[in-house]
């Protein structure tokens, strides 16, 4: 079971950007579980569970971005995992 979860809200230039799958190949490869997708406002919507240390480190490069993207603003909240995810996707 993951330690520790987070949702965010990432605002900026951070659709059709890639941003997506580049949360997603740096959620696998830090092992966490969760999902990213857009939101209708231009927003993207993060949820991951994993080991704190390997969420802090993904918050990190969410802020960074992708090379296309210009991230403005992670607005981040920390919560119990759930549980429920067993991979980290895209969800469209």
């Amino acid at each position: 079971m993951p330690q520790a979860a987070f949702r965010a809200i990432v605002s900026g230039r951070v659709q059709v950007v890639m941003y997506r799958d580049f949360t997603r190949r740096n959620a696998r490869s830090l092992g966490i579980v969760g999902e990213v997708e857009n939101l209708p406002d231009g927003t993207v919507r993060v949820v991951a569970e994993g080991e704190k240390e390997a969420l802090e480190e993904l918050e990190r490069r969410m802020k960074k971005g992708s090379l296309f993207s210009r991230v403005n603003d992670v607005a981040l909240a920390w919560q119990e995992p759930t549980g429920t995810f067993t991979s980290f996707s895209i969800r469209y």
